[in-house]
């Protein structure tokens, strides 16, 4: 506490200072862009070439050099042997003022090699700019001195300038020093958050093709010198490092362009870390925290986006001064700096802004591989056999629960009209050998064990439902998936995978709402016996009203369960009544149900449900406490037999009379559906179809249900099933069922007929592969 307090009162002066900075800063900016709105000109990107190659065959390799003799005698014979097969390259060595004899070394024993003397040291940027001025070739292939690079590392690179709007080709990058950890591998990656810029480098052997990157390392990739040079090069406005880069490669992507990464092209960093040899680590961040600020202040022109910079960089200053340094904050000496320069910021932003086509939120998605897909991909107006990309947050097999069967039954139907890749989230890692019966249906299957943990925070605005699916690395592998297999669509199940949808200009984003979230938690209040329990579930319900509501306009397609289930999101949102459609995803297989059973128990009744789905527990505590004891009364000889995962103790159920059997996770549950005599289905909270009646119904067991518990399947009393909703009408109907056995298979058999006539996988699957098609084609013809 002492040393926080003795830096704050440090930095206090220059804390005080910094909220007028960045006002001045502010309105500097206000006022270039109003000027630049009124007088300013946007440059139009140069047409292509007529016969310029699209596959260069030929580059020029720039290699800036400062006091790196060394490496050179280490390197440069690799950099020889790369353009050996390769006829009009050549290598430029930039040498920025050394002082080690680089120059007379070069001159000496490299006699074929281009050597750029400069009198001074121009830094990284301005070497590498008199470099590209110098060099011959339309391709430049930017190298640090310390990159040892593969001898056929050259092919792959030339060949990633297959498009005239390529602008750089990133290499992959692998360290010398295996056993450290590899900070930078090419794979460039750039989100805004919290007000500024955040950049990573992404490991992943997947990633086997050209993909999009935010920006090439300004060390290990190649560059179109035309593009390089009309974009005016490394900015001196980011001496004398880092982020020159990173602010190249967003004006590229700005501008229209695209960067790209190449894994096939390798090369080696031995990281001689010159920086850390020359500067403090203190100098080194000062200088980071200017350049992000200075990134922003030129090149973020959205003002939604500034506003929370300025808000963040005074916040990060105030949080620095009494904590010290921390990743992606802001700090008033970097402020102080940043300031400093300015006047030179507001040139570069003018200039920035006349070169940019592209608005930032655009920018930011194109670097994305699913939106660089959804905006560049080639992608047939007809897709006759469409590309799905199936997202379940739960295992699929073998189907625990009744969302598993649904999911499980899809895949298998789907997978006749449409080419499926899966992406299954995984509770834990013995799961992942089950659901390697899904590769029999689909191209490929993807599992992620995921990590669990709470809300960061109680005041969180986020249900704790989405929040428990929140992580990085599934938008990755959604991301990653969608650009690999070239998807069509993106099928996600669940409320909470909801948060990975997207709007896209040409695929679509479909949502599965097993349940309405929101719905099922208000359905869920009344049985909440704690007063906090019911205060969170309250609080729980009004995050998920505020997030399914604002999430579903952004997706193409939602399906829900049932009729009920879609009249009910109508009524929030009367707009998206043509985006909603109910009977295309809850059904089975009903040829794999023997019907109709037998021979039966006498006075058996069956409940099935996984007891980790709440609504299951409300209903178990309900009929076991108030109707149970009234059918024991009647006919002390009924059974009840409770199947499903996660069961709860024994005694957490009334049971006197032993009339309770708890059976737990069954892998195969059609024998209990064709011995016991009934099932019962004395749910009373949630939303949606209960998979457990349709097997009933396909199986031949007669059902007595609460009307919610049968919700969407039958609305008469003793149509398809019998339907009660206080206990002693519900242990009537049970016990008639169990006492008339000839009622109870008229009604079991009309039952089977409904489902084999609306609830049929293999009829509605084709219907649902067909609205697939009809949306893309919709949405293709119209964005052409």
């Amino acid at each position: 506490m002492k040393a926080r307090l003795l830096r704050f009162l440090s930095a206090f002066p220059l804390l005080v200072l910094t909220p007028l900075l960045l006002t001045i800063a502010a309105l500097a900016l206000a006022f270039t862009d109003l000027i630049w709105l009124l007088a300013g000109r946007r440059c139009t990107p140069d047409k292509p070439q007529s016969g310029k190659s699209l596959t260069p065959r030929a580059a020029s390799l720039v290699i800036p050099n400062w006091n790196g003799k060394d490496l050179l005698e280490r390197f440069l014979p690799s950099w020889l042997a790369a353009i050996d097969n390769h006829p009009g390259s050549e290598i430029v060595i930039v040498d920025n003022g050394s002082t080690d004899g680089s120059a007379a070394w070069l001159r000496e024993h490299y006699p074929q090699v281009q050597l750029l003397a400069l009198e001074k040291n121009l830094g990284f940027g301005g070497g590498s700019n008199a470099g590209f001025r110098a060099a011959k070739n339309d391709i430049v292939v930017l190298l640090n001195s310390d990159m040892r690079v593969e001898p056929d590392f050259l092919h792959p690179l030339l060949n990633g300038f297959t498009d005239v709007d390529v602008f750089a080709v990133s290499c992959q990058i692998f360290l010398g020093d295996k056993a450290k950890r590899r900070e930078e591998t090419g794979l460039t990656q750039a989100w805004w958050q919290d007000g500024g810029l955040r950049v990573t480098h992404k490991e992943d052997a997947a990633v086997n093709q050209l993909f999009p990157c935010f920006y090439g390392g300004g060390g290990s990739c190649a560059f179109d010198r035309i593009k390089f040079l009309s974009l005016g090069g490394f900015d001196e406005l980011l001496a004398p490092f880092y982020l020159e880069d990173t602010d190249l490669g967003y004006l590229a992507w700005k501008r229209g362009w695209k960067v790209l990464y190449q894994p096939a092209s390798v090369v080696h960093h031995e990281h001689r870390g010159t920086i850390g040899k020359n500067f403090t680590q203190d100098y080194i961040q000062s200088i980071l925290h200017k350049n992000f600020i200075l990134f922003t202040w030129k090149n973020i022109h959205s003002w939604a986006y500034l506003a929370s910079h300025f808000f963040f960089a005074l916040a990060g200053a105030v949080v620095t001064g009494w904590s010290g340094i921390g990743p992606g904050r802001a700090s008033a000496p970097g402020v102080l700096r940043a300031f400093t320069q300015l006047p030179a910021s507001l040139r570069s932003r003018w200039r920035a802004r006349s070169l940019a086509v592209v608005p930032d939120t655009e920018a930011f998605r194109r670097t994305r591989p699913a939106y660089f897909h959804d905006r560049f991909s080639n992608l047939p107006a007809a897709a006759e056999r469409p590309n799905v990309l199936f997202v379940s947050p739960y295992s699929i097999y073998p189907p625990t629960h009744g969302g598993g069967v649904f999911m499980y039954n899809t895949l298998r139907q789907l997978s006749r009209w449409c080419d499926v890749h899966a992406i299954v989230l995984l509770d834990y890692a013995s799961e992942r050998e089950g659901n390697e019966e899904l590769r029999a249906y689909c191209k490929s299957v993807e599992c992620l064990v995921r990590t669990n943990d709470r809300d960061p925070h109680l005041a969180s605005v986020t249900p704790h439902a989405v929040h428990e699916f929140f992580k990085p690395e599934i938008e990755w592998l959604i991301d990653r998936q969608t650009l690999l297999h070239k998807i069509d669509v993106i099928q996600l199940e669940y409320t909470a995978l909801g948060q990975y949808a997207r709007r896209f200009d040409r695929m679509v984003c479909a949502l599965f709402e097993h349940d309405v979230y929101f719905q099922s938690i208000g359905r869920a209040l009344p049985f909440m016996h704690s007063p906090v329990d019911r205060l969170k579930a309250r609080f729980e319900y009004l995050r998920a009203v505020r997030f399914e509501l604002n999430l579903l306009p952004i997706c193409d397609h939602i399906q829900v369960c049932t009729l009920e289930n879609k009249r009910y999101l109508e009524s929030f949102l009367p707009l998206l009544a043509p985006r909603i459609d109910s009977g295309l995803r809850a059904g089975i297989d009903t040829a794999q149900y023997p019907y109709p059973g037998g021979p039966r128990r006498p006075y058996t009744m069956l409940f099935l449900g996984s007891f980790r789905h709440i609504p299951n527990q409300i209903a178990m505590e309900w009929f076991t406490r108030y109707v149970l004891p009234l059918i024991v009364e009647e006919l002390p000889q009924a059974k009840l037999l409770v199947a499903g995962s996660d069961p709860p103790p024994r005694h957490a159920f009334p049971d006197p009379m032993k009339a309770i059997e708890l059976l737990g996770f069954v892998e195969d549950i059609q024998p209990l559906f064709s011995s016991c005599a009934i099932f019962v289905c004395p749910i009373r909270s949630g939303s949606g179809v209960r998979v457990k009646l349709l097997e009933a119904f396909a199986s031949g067991i007669p059902v007595v249900s609460t009307t919610l518990g049968a919700e969407g399947l039958a609305r008469e009393d003793g149509d398809f099933c019998f339907l009660a909703d206080d206990p002693p009408a519900f242990a009537q109907k049970v016990i008639q069922l169990l006492e008339d056995q000839a009622f109870a298979e008229r009604m079991a058999a009309r039952a089977r007929v409904e489902v084999e006539t609306n609830w049929d996988m293999a009829v509605i699957t084709r219907k649902l592969a067909a609205r697939y098609q009809s949306l893309l084609h919709q949405k293709r013809t119209t964005s052409s």
